[in-house]
């Protein structure tokens, strides 16, 4: 089994992967925002209540009923109203249901990790129909899943593993996603190298993904005998197992802290200092993943210590509806990069914010938190709002312009 060596820089990035870890240092940067101590913006508490009014009502609309799903990967495999999940199942051979988890698993982590912005121009053709964004993004990789584009055994197409991963280029997945030069698909290099880099991760613990390197073979490492799952280890598993994968720039020492960006107002013990830990695409990938195991009789537990995804319809619902404002709204026209001050806070701030938000949108709909946890809120929610009133203002584009290399947004 792999072990990794007990070093200051490894306990500082284990300490960096923490979802309370990011709770706290977002906190610590909203206090900041809100006793007027932040360059970048003001805080309007007063706001919070319309916010919540506005989420709650993209909410009715969207599940009259309040039978409100995780905010999941699996919400944009339904896109068109098409049921594409049955209709994988259906050509899947008759397994166990571990089997089929697996199978669901390997989907799910490859179209997360292709889940970042695509750009306001690309768009993706199903038999006459027309997708985009995040739901273009997931009916394209259902398709190049189906296809066999992830599996290096043509006879067994539906799965990822890592040598198909490893030898996947660019240009095989610009011709999966109908990308090109008259349709094109922002940060679509930084997307192929993510997926060669899961396929030397997954080959290099065979522990956790076995022999062929299958993103399923999580699924036997976590679903314990009594069929229970917790939600933050899963993430733990995740940050830990595909630290690999992200790009190098933010490391400490030779641990690389992939979603994870300097603010120099943020404490920390020792080498924590000064970082502010996200984890987007992980926890997303996380919210993403209890289904499968919950669909093979595995129940998750402790869902809500993950955090809200700090992104930017999360992030834009927050300044589109006055609870955040710039301080200088010329920066609505630079075009800012991940590691930006600003955009850093601006996650930092979306994550305490979605914390506070939360239990006024359940005290508008009428709901408990154990009925209405985070991820549902999400879902219900605030990702939709946040899309629908950029759609109203801008045309679907986000308040802030930030150039993404595929791995963040």
């Amino acid at each position: 089994m792999s072990t990794v060596a007990t070093t200051p820089d490894t306990n500082a990035a284990t300490a960096l992967r923490s979802p309370a870890v990011i709770r706290e240092r977002a906190r610590h940067l909203l206090d900041r925002a809100r006793s007027g101590g932040s360059p970048w913006f003001a805080v309007r508490d007063d706001a919070l209540p319309h916010a919540a009014a506005e989420v709650a009502a993209v909410t009715r609309k969207r599940f009259p009923d309040l039978r409100i799903p995780y905010h999941s990967r699996w919400r944009h495999f339904e896109a068109g109203g098409v049921d594409r999940r049955q209709r994988l199942e259906s050509r899947l051979p008759a397994t166990d249901p571990a089997a089929r988890a697996r199978t669901m698993i390997d989907l799910t982590v490859v179209s997360v990790l292709l889940d970042a912005g695509a750009g306001p121009d690309w768009e993706f053709h199903e038999d006459g129909r027309t997708f985009t964004r995040s739901e273009g993004l997931a009916v394209a990789g259902l398709h190049a899943f189906e296809a066999g584009l992830f599996s290096s055994d043509p006879g067994d197409p539906y799965r990822v593993d890592a040598a198909a991963l490893r030898a996947l280029t660019t240009d095989a997945l610009a011709g999966a996603f109908q990308a090109g030069p008259d349709n094109p698909l922002l940060g679509l290099d930084g997307r192929a190298a993510l997926l060669r880099r899961l396929g030397a991760a997954l080959a290099a613990r065979p522990d956790v993904f076995g022999r062929q390197g299958r993103p399923g073979g999580l699924f036997d490492a976590l679903a314990a005998a009594d069929g229970r799952l917790s939600a933050p280890a899963l993430l733990a598993q995740l940050l830990t197992t595909m630290a690999p994968i992200w790009p190098a720039d933010n490391a400490i020492g030779a641990e690389r802290l992939g979603d994870c960006w300097r603010h120099d107002a943020v404490p920390g013990p020792g080498l924590t200092a000064g970082w502010v830990p996200f984890h987007k695409l992980s926890q997303w990938l996380t919210y993403s993943l209890l289904e499968p195991f919950e669909w093979a009789g595995v129940r998750a537990d402790d869902v809500d210590a993950l955090t809200g995804l700090p992104e930017y319809r999360n992030g834009g619902l927050l300044l589109d509806t006055g609870v955040l404002h710039l301080r200088d709204a010329a920066w609505t026209t630079q075009t800012w990069r991940p590691g930006d001050e600003l955009v850093v806070e601006w996650r930092a701030l979306t994550v305490a914010l979605l914390d506070d938000l939360a239990p006024l949108v359940r005290s508008e709909l009428g709901v408990g938190a154990q009925d209405l946890p985070l991820a549902c809120i999400l879902e219900g929610g605030t990702w939709a709002t946040g899309r629908a009133l950029a759609g109203r203002l801008r045309g679907g584009l986000p308040p802030l312009t930030v150039s993404s290399d595929g791995t963040v947004f």
